[in-house]
């Protein structure tokens, strides 16, 4: 009988055994395949079973959680939707999550290792921790101002801290409430279709995820070209520019929307935006010194992450003379976000240093304590400081007595560039009507702010001027909310 039952016993203790190594199995060795099964329910409970981290612009939360009592309990929610949406992005519970709910979905939903003191014990137990909170660098009212500059219109603004790189406003329009799509009803599914079909593209983010031609706004980096290659030395030297301007081994001429640009100095050019002489000044300066240029201030860096990515704008180095003179006025196959040329603008305003854009200023743990900070990355030296010094001076001259002028703010010195960018097939396409620009408080050390503008739907029959008409205005509310709270007159 003994014998019997130490075989049983031998007999259980296998078993108990085999139990283990097959938990073990399947809880370490292939717990991820199982956490990715789609019929696994356990994930998404989690995941929704308590309230999302919030992004803030200042102290203020621009998102929430609601709770609805359902499986998949809490729902995200949204402040003024629409005017942050490029920033914020959406989290879905059937779509998934973009832009900033996407890039910092760790943090927001408690996956994030750095969350917890002891994140070892946290993978082992599958424990979660609260959600964090995402700070952003936005200026609650440089962003207002940007959307409601734009509000009916379609087009995008962008606005940089010059010295530091901080993304002050970042706005889209037509816009999207993100909210329609954080359920996982019925009317979630019909509000994605919906957006995902309207010609308008409301889920579109203009101001990082589109190129345009920039126009004649391109004319600030083929003046930095110029000086910077001594092709031209002195601003107010004629420079021996006919007008109108035939395009090397071509017929075709190059004509102004301004009169009297024939043979004028590069101050007055770049007042009146005269194409023949920056079309001539691109190509007396090669492409291969204006591709450098482009790429110093930014250009062709597919790599760009602000933290989500920017789409790459582009200066086409393998180009004719003819083509060159065409880019080298923001024409032909040369293309730039609003957000690339914001940066253009700063570094123009921060003496020829261009510092990467970031849009989060630091994550937090749901008890306040800090996580991570963002900050400026490495500094690159887009022209000379001596060369950034001349073309502010351009660009206050545009805004003190050229294209610019509605762009003016009594008690600043404000810096700026129009352009009127064609497109479509023959041209045919309404111009977009652009700005960029700096601004600086009379009692600021350095410039506070450098904004870029772009309207798509602009007034078509203004010409050059409709990017001082069109966009210039909205620049200048974008430039004032911020230069009023640096001053002490508003947060």
């Amino acid at each position: 009988m003994t014998r019997h039952i130490r075989h049983a016993a031998f007999f259980c203790a296998l078993l108990l055994v085999a139990l283990l190594v097959n938990a073990t199995r399947l809880q370490v060795f292939e717990a991820s395949s199982y956490d990715g099964n789609i019929a696994n329910r356990r994930a998404p409970i989690a995941r929704y079973g308590q309230p999302r981290g919030d992004i803030l612009v200042g102290s203020e939360p621009v998102t929430g959680s609601h709770d609805t009592g359902e499986h998949l309990r809490y729902e995200r929610t949204y402040a003024n939707g629409p005017m942050y949406a490029p920033v914020t992005g959406f989290a879905s519970q059937v779509y998934g999550t973009s832009l900033l709910e996407h890039t910092e979905d760790g943090v927001l939903s408690g996956t994030d290792p750095l969350l917890s003191p002891f994140p070892l014990w946290n993978d082992l137990a599958r424990d979660r921790n609260p959600g964090g909170d995402v700070l952003t660098t936005l200026h609650r009212g440089a962003q207002e101002a940007a959307y409601e500059g734009l509000a009916g219109r379609k087009g995008a603004v962008a606005a940089i801290e010059p010295a530091t790189g901080r993304i002050l406003a970042l706005v889209s329009a037509p816009s999207y409430d993100p909210s329609v799509l954080s359920g996982n009803g019925s009317s979630v599914a019909r509000s994605w279709k919906s957006l995902n079909g309207d010609p308008d593209k409301p889920m579109l983010n203009r101001a990082v995820r589109k190129t345009y031609p920039p126009g004649s706004t391109f004319k600030v980096l083929t003046a930095a070209a110029a000086l910077d290659s001594g092709v031209v030395q002195d601003l107010d030297e004629p420079t021996d520019s006919p007008d109108p301007y035939r395009l090397p081994g071509t017929r075709t001429s190059l004509t102004n929307e301004s009169e009297g640009c024939e043979d004028v100095p590069l101050r007055k050019a770049f007042e009146w935006s005269c194409n023949t002489v920056f079309a001539k000044l691109g190509v007396r300066v090669g492409a291969k010194r204006m591709a450098a240029t482009a790429q110093a201030f930014g250009f062709n860096d597919a790599d760009l992450r602000i933290p989500f990515s920017v789409a790459e704008s582009t200066f086409d180095p393998k180009v004719d003379r003819a083509q060159l003179a065409l880019s080298s006025i923001g024409q032909y196959n040369t293309r730039a976000t609003p957000l690339q040329m914001a940066m253009v603008a700063a570094a123009v305003a921060n003496g020829g240093k261009v510092r990467s854009p970031y849009l989060v200023e630091r994550t937090t743990r749901a008890s306040g304590a800090t996580v991570s900070t963002g900050g400026a990355g490495p500094v690159r030296q887009a022209m000379h400081p001596s060369t950034a010094v001349l073309v502010k001076q351009l660009m206050a001259d545009a805004v003190r007595e050229g294209t610019g002028t509605n762009a003016w703010i009594p008690g600043a010195t404000v810096g700026g560039k129009t352009g009127t960018a064609q497109h479509g097939l023959g041209n045919s396409g309404t111009p977009y009507a652009w700005f960029v620009s700096w601004a600086k408080g009379d009692r600021d050390l350095e410039p506070k702010v450098a904004v870029a503008v772009v309207v798509e739907d602009a007034d078509a029959d203004r010409g050059e001027i409709s990017g001082g008409g069109d966009a210039a205005p909205i620049a200048r509310a974008v430039m004032k909310a911020v230069l009023k709270s640096s001053s002490g007159d508003g947060s």
